[in-house]
């Protein structure tokens, strides 16, 4: 009986380095990715592009619908409970939806403030900041300045800047990481902006109509000119008054393009567009948009190659 416990003991023994042996060579499990949570595409997008294999980005809003008017879902508390970054546009864009879900998480460090909190405006010059005394008599004014900088590829430049600084300062052990594929970024926009200005040069000084004011950023880094909007001011549905004097601005300045997002009514635009002889063009608000765009090269890259066609079309009319 001694002789078989002994026994016993030395295979269990024998097991036991075996199984340590093997645990040692098996590799080291994975490093959870962070969960950055960010309100619109272009965020998740450029989130993706900054964070590579490190991070999982996820967007509240969906590239189809208009992000001033976003359902707050009830599993949108608890994406942002799990956070590790949140990511605004900022500038109040989110403004009716965005804060009744923070204070819902739980999760302190993504409040305005928070470590775990980034604004994606930081450091973008606004356009449009109101003057004056604000009511709702002037529509859906953002106080801060036009939220609509995301098809300007110089701002995601600054959003890229952004979201890289929020990863550092929850993860800076990866400090050098982030920073490599920030510059990265900033250096392939440099290359694809060269190339989309070339592509619609032909065009600069082209006098556009869109529906909404949210191409100010997009017509001032290309250099076309948005003369009017369909909504009399912004968030306010046309009238037939509004409607007939853009017509009448649009037909004395020769604006041969209009250019709506799908979330906006369609019919108003058609027939602005047959009393001008125009061509009207829509176009996605962010990434995942339309098919093929979910990252932010195709994003500009359909804006831009869409834009300039539409334009050509309406060459000698």
């Amino acid at each position: 009986m001694k002789k078989m416990a002994v026994a016993g003991r030395r295979a269990f023994a024998l097991v036991g380095g075996v199984l340590l042996l093997a645990a040692a060579e098996l590799p080291a499990p994975a490093a959870a990715k962070l969960y950055v949570v960010t309100t619109t595409p272009d965020l998740a997008a450029i989130a993706r592009e900054v964070g590579g294999d490190k991070v999982e980005a996820e967007s509240l809003a969906l590239g189809t619908q208009d992000p001033h008017f976003v359902d707050a879902k009830p599993s949108f508390i608890v994406k942002l409970n799990r956070a590790d970054l949140y990511v605004k546009r900022g500038l109040d864009l989110e403004v009716g939806w965005a804060p009744v879900l923070e204070k819902g998480a739980r999760n302190p460090d993504i409040l305005y403030g928070g470590r775990r909190h980034v604004d994606a405006s930081d450091g973008i010059a606004p356009l449009e900041i109101p003057t004056g005394v604000l009511s709702r008599a002037l529509g859906d004014v953002h106080p801060f300045g036009n939220p609509h900088y995301q098809r300007d590829p110089i701002a995601a430049k600054t959003i890229a800047k952004n979201v890289a600084d929020g990863l550092i300062r929850i993860d800076s052990d990866n400090r050098a990481y982030y920073e490599q594929r920030r510059d990265d970024f900033d250096r392939r926009i440099d290359e694809r902006l060269a190339g989309w200005l070339q592509e619609l040069a032909p065009y600069r000084g082209a006098k556009i109509v869109t529906y909404h004011k949210s191409w100010e950023y997009f017509t001032a880094r290309f250099g076309l000119d948005s003369i009017g909007e369909m909504e009399p001011k912004p968030g306010v549905a046309p009238s037939p008054a509004h409607l007939a004097e853009l017509i009448n601005l649009m037909i004395a300045q020769h604006a041969k393009l209009v250019i709506r997002e799908p979330f906006y009514p369609d019919n108003l635009t058609r027939v602005v567009a047959e009393k001008t002889e125009a061509t009207v063009v829509t176009l996605p608000e962010s990434p995942g948009g339309v098919p093929g765009t979910d990252d932010y090269f195709s994003f500009m890259d359909y804006i831009v190659k869409q834009v300039a066609h539409a334009l050509q079309e309406t060459k000698g009319r």
